[in-house]
C-alpha cells in the first residue's frame, strides 16, 4: 500500500472516530433531553388531572371519556389516583393499567414525594398531591411516541450524514494527498532518469523551506558527492593507466630490442638492469595504490589502537635507510615526556608508517644533501611532527595541487615519482582526525607539519 493510500485511510479513520464520538454525544444528549422533558410533561399532566378531579370536581366518567377519545389519536397520558392507604380513587383505564401500581410504589411516593422510572418503554412519574390537608398519590404514564420518532429521525439523519461525510472525506483525502505528494512523484520521476552517465542532473524543489525541499537539497548534495567521486574515480583510473603504461612500455621496448639480435653480455646486463628498474617502479606504484586503497577504507573498518609516534617514526626511518642507505634522517624532540600517553595517539600503525615514510623519502629525494630533519612536539591535546628539508622547494603555482593524486609539478625533472605519496599522506592524516599543512619556498626547502590528537 502506498503512503498516499495509508494517509488517506488514516485521515478517514481518524475523522470517522471524531464524527462517531460527536454523533454519540449528540444522540445521548438528545435522548436524555427527551427523557427529562417527557418526565416534566408527565408531571404536569398528573397535576392537571388531579386538579380536575379534586378541585374542579369533574365527573370521573367524563375524564375517562376524554382519555379514551384522545387515546385513539395521540399517545394520551394514563393517570391513576390513590390515597395513602392504597385505595384507588380514580383510574383513566383500569382495563389497560400499564403501570399496575403496588402498595410499595405508593409508599415510595409518600416517602420520596416523587418517583420516576420506566415500564418497558413507557415512562412513569409518581407524585404526592396535597388536597385539603390530605395526601394522595398520583401516577402518570405514557409512551413518548413523538419523542422516540424524533430520536429515530435524528439517528437516521446522523447515519446518512456520517456515511456521506466519510465518503466525501476519503475522496478529499485522496485528492489532497495526491496534491501533497505531487512533488514526491516528480522527485521519483527525476531520480529514475539519473544514471551513472548523467550524474549532472539535479532534483528540483530544493529551494523551499519544507521537508520535501530539505529532502531534495539533501539528495542533490548526495549527487554532488557521487558526481565528484565518479569524476575522481575516472581521473584516478586514467592516471593509473598512464602511470602503468610508461614503465610497462619501457620494459617491453627494452626486451624487444634485446631480442632483435645477439648482443654482448654487458649489453644484456644493461637491458636487464633497465628492466629491473622498470619492474621496481611497477612494484612501488602497485604498493602505493594498495596503500591508497587502505587509506580510503571506512574508518570504522580499520583497526585503531594506542600507538607511539616516535616508535613508528623510527621504524619508518629504518625501512627507508634499508632501501636508500645514503638518506639521512635526524629526529629531534622539542620537549621531554614522562609516560607513553604523552607520545601516543589513537591510530593505525601501518598507515601512519606509510605516511611518515613518504614524507621522509620526499624530503631526502628532493634535497641535494639527502637529509631531512623531523621535529616532534608534544602538547596537551596533540602531537606535532614537522618534516623539514633544504631541498628544491615547491613553487606557489604547484603548492595548492600537491595533495591531488598523481599530480606532479616542476619537481618531476629532479626525481622519479608517481604523484601518489603526498595525497596518500593527506588521506591518512585525515583518517586519524589530524591536520597536514605545508610551507615551502623555492630553492630553500619545504616543511610539512602533521598534527595528530592525543589518545
Amino acid at each position: 500500500m502506498t503512503i498516499r493510500s495509508k494517509l488517506s485511510l488514516l485521515f478517514t479513520f481518524l475523522t470517522a472516530a471524531i464524527l462517531l464520538v460527536f454523533a454519540a454525544t449528540v444522540y445521548i444528549s438528545a435522548s436524555r433531553s427527551r427523557e427529562a422533558e417527557f418526565y416534566k410533561s408527565l408531571k404536569k399532566e398528573a397535576i392537571t388531572k388531579a386538579n380536575l378531579y379534586f378541585t374542579a370536581k369533574v365527573d370521573p366518567a367524563t375524564l375517562q371519556a376524554i382519555y379514551k377519545n384522545n387515546r385513539e389519536t395521540i399517545s394520551e397520558v394514563e393517570v391513576a389516583i390513590y390515597d395513602t392507604s392504597f385505595q384507588l380513587l380514580y383510574h383513566d383505564a383500569l382495563d389497560i393499567d400499564i403501570v399496575k401500581e403496588t402498595k410499595k410504589m405508593i409508599l415510595d411516593i409518600e416517602k420520596k414525594k416523587q418517583i420516576s422510572f420506566y415500564k418497558d418503554q413507557w415512562q412513569v412519574v409518581g407524585i404526592q398531591f396535597d388536597h385539603r390537608d390530605k395526601k394522595y398519590a398520583v401516577i402518570a404514564t405514557a409512551f413518548d411516541q413523538y419523542g422516540y420518532k424524533k430520536l429515530s429521525n435524528l439517528l437516521s439523519a446522523m447515519i446518512t450524514i456520517f456515511i456521506g461525510s466519510i465518503a466525501l472525506i476519503y475522496i478529499a483525502g485522496r485528492f489532497f494527498s495526491k496534491r501533497a505528494f505531487l512533488p514526491v512523484t516528480e522527485i521519483v520521476q527525476k531520480v529514475k532518469r539519473i544514471t551513472a552517465s548523467n550524474l549532472d542532473l539535479r532534483v528540483d524543489n530544493a529551494n523551499g523551506k519544507d521537508e520535501l525541499a530539505e529532502l531534495s537539497a539533501t539528495f542533490n548534495e548526495m549527487l554532488d558527492r557521487l558526481e565528484s567521486s565518479f569524476d575522481a574515480q575516472k581521473q584516478f583510473v586514467s592516471n593509473i593507466s598512464h602511470e602503468l603504461r610508461t614503465p610497462i612500455s619501457a620494459l617491453i621496448t627494452e626486451l624487444e630490442l634485446a631480442l632483435e639480435k645477439d648482443r654482448a653480455v654487458e649489453e644484456y646486463r644493461e637491458v636487464l638492469t633497465n628492466a629491473l628498474g622498470d619492474a621496481q617502479k611497477l612494484v612501488k606504484l602497485s604498493n602505493s595504490l594498495l596503500d591508497m586503497a587502505k587509506a580510503n577504507y571506512d574508518s570504522s573498518k580499520i583497526a585503531f589502537r594506542q600507538v607511539r609516534v616516535d616508535e613508528i617514526l623510527l621504524d619508518a626511518r629504518q625501512e627507508l635507510q634499508k632501501q636508500f642507505p645514503e638518506y639521512r634522517v635526524d629526529i629531534y624532540f622539542e620537549n621531554e615526556f614522562d609516560i607513553d600517553d604523552d607520545i601516543s595517539v589513537h591510530g593505525n600503525e601501518y598507515l601512519l608508517k606509510v605516511a611518515f615514510a613518504n614524507l621522509l623519502e620526499n624530503g631526502c629525494k628532493f634535497s641535494p644533501e639527502k637529509t631531512i630533519l623531523v621535529t616532534i612536539g608534544i602538547q596537551e591535546d596533540k602531537i606535532t611532527a614537522r618534516f623539514t628539508d633544504k631541498g628544491i622547494g615547491i613553487s606557489k603555482e604547484n603548492l595548492p595541487h600537491i595533495f591531488t593524486p598523481f599530480y606532479r609539478g616542476d619537481n618531476k625533472k629532479y626525481a622519479d615519482g608517481n604523484g601518489i605519496g603526498l595525497s596518500l599522506c593527506s588521506k591518512i592524516v585525515a583518517l586519524h582526525h589530524g591536520e597536514l599543512s605545508v610551507d615551502s619556498e623555492p630553492g630553500k626547502g619545504t616543511s610539512f607539519l602533521i598534527s595528530l590528537p592525543h589518545v
